[in-house]
């Protein structure tokens, strides 16, 4: 049985993954300061950075349509979808939509979509674990049980830089009385199990939040034998700090490193780190 993972671009793939053709992105786009950047192959990070930085306002984003994922379903007796937390966008209704245009297409095809309940590394860590269980002949309800039950466990966190991104586009709601007039604090924060962004402390500066993130995820007993993944938006250095900082602490199976695509650093922004295990 063949299959393929489609996966919307807030999934960071890692360089291995983008030359496998299992794996199937499909753009998001951003629109700032007047420019459109269509997050796929062409994206150019330091453009957008630059123009978030000259905006006043906050960037918007909008999802593939059905008909987009649609036709990346198109191909394979199995389809897995990854897509972004649904609280923080439209992706996975999309997805579940054009699901639907699939059954009645070809009934013959299973395809599953999943809420990663998570962005960035999240989603990265949820595709590969479709691929590894796929790749090793498990059935597909099977697969999807199994996909299933590690979200659930899987954890999210993140340290940003800047605050105003999600400050500015309202997907800090339930934190503004938190943030309001201090935003020079630095966040440690994380995503519910429902992918709804949460804080969880706070720091003066950057290396005390990052800090502050190793020290709970080596609190966690979870993470022994699995997999870390770190996204970076525009700061490689800061990854392979948290990166040394982990291994000195936790006893991880594998940590990978991925750089942030367009949708990522619009959340993220310039220094964010987004860690997943």
């Amino acid at each position: 049985m063949s299959f393929k993972i489609v996966v919307d671009s807030c999934c960071d793939l890692t360089p291995a993954m983008r030359k496998d053709s299992c794996f199937v992105k499909v753009p998001m786009t951003i629109r700032s300061n007047g420019s459109t950047f269509v997050d796929d192959d062409s994206f150019d990070q330091a453009d957008l950075l630059w123009s978030m930085r000259q905006s006043e306002d906050a960037p918007t984003t909008s999802c593939p349509s059905p008909q987009d994922y649609l036709d990346a379903y198109r191909g394979a007796d199995d389809v897995y979808v990854v897509t972004l937390t649904a609280l923080l966008s439209g992706s996975h209704n999309s997805a579940e939509q054009a699901r639907l245009l699939l059954e009645e297409e070809a009934p013959e095809v299973n395809v599953h979509v999943f809420n990663s309940c998570s962005a960035a590394s999240g989603e990265v860590l949820v595709a590969l674990a479709i691929q590894r269980l796929a790749s090793a002949g498990m059935p597909f309800k099977r697969v999807v049980t199994e996909v299933e039950q590690f979200i659930y466990q899987m954890q999210t966190l993140f340290v940003l830089e800047s605050l105003e991104n999600l400050r500015k586009n309202g997907r800090l709601t339930k934190l503004q009385s938190v943030i309001t007039g201090a935003l020079k604090i630095k966040l440690f924060m994380g995503a519910t199990p429902e992918g709804e962004i949460c804080k969880l402390g706070q720091a003066l500066t950057i290396k005390q939040a990052l800090g502050k993130m190793v020290d709970k995820i080596a609190a966690d007993a979870a993470h022994v034998g699995r997999t870390l993944a770190i996204c970076h938006c525009n700061c490689l250095e800061r990854a392979f700090q948290v990166k040394a900082m982990v291994e000195a602490k936790c006893s991880f199976a594998h940590i990978l490193i991925c750089e942030a695509g367009g949708i990522t650093s619009v959340y993220a922004y310039d220094g964010g780190i987004v860690v997943a295990y």
